[in-house]
């Protein structure tokens, strides 16, 4: 329960932190769908960063920060008839990197005196680089309650680091604008002082 839900907000995380690398953003649109219908939202009942009997931290932040997003937007909450209904997943996968070249000892040893003139031919063996990192992936579902049909799914995906999981709610307040910024219908402009 608490490892899937940390990995929820690993993922989040991700994208949220300066000292990270910067998180892919992608959303696809069901293009048959009518978002100008669309007022009100709440959440599906169980969401899938929840894998227990309760609603997790996780969840909790993932859902204050979706509904500034959508309330930003027009779009208000409503917990007993909403005509969107929004869900979470995150995961975290193992990658490793490995990538080869050629080795070249230009600058020293027996072959120093190339002095960077000239490398060589590729029959030189090769050298092995293995970078071994956690890649996060959340993905924010927006359903059309009155279908139970997907309308929009927004995703991000980049590396977690150790220093990212130890301040999951602001990651997630960093994150969710990136991800909503892909969202059909855009923010509104706030009102102006004296209005």
């Amino acid at each position: 329960m608490i490892r899937f839900a940390t990995a929820a907000l690993a993922a989040l995380v991700l994208a949220g932190c300066a000292t990270t690398p910067k998180a892919t953003i992608r959303a696809t649109t069901d293009s048959t769908a009518d978002f100008s219908q669309y007022k009100t939202f709440g959440f599906v009942e169980k969401l899938g960063t929840d894998t227990a009997n309760y609603e997790s931290m996780v969840s909790a932040s993932l859902k204050n920060a979706a509904r500034r997003e959508l309330e930003a937007r027009g779009i208000a909450f409503s917990a007993t008839s909403p005509d969107l209904l929004v869900n979470f997943n995150g995961k975290l996968d193992e990658k490793l990197r490995v990538s080869q070249t050629p080795s070249v000892t230009m600058g020293a040893g027996y072959y120093g005196y190339r002095g960077g003139i000239y490398s060589t031919w590729p029959m030189y063996p090769q050298e092995t680089s293995v970078d071994q990192y956690t890649q996060g992936t959340l993905n924010v579902d927006v359903v059309d309650a009155r279908r139970r049909q997907l309308v929009w799914e927004g995703v991000a995906v980049g590396r977690v680091t150790e220093s990212v999981r130890g301040n999951i709610p602001a990651v997630i307040d960093g994150v969710m604008p990136e991800i909503f910024a892909k969202f059909p219908i855009p923010r509104k402009a706030p009102p102006q002082p004296g209005n």
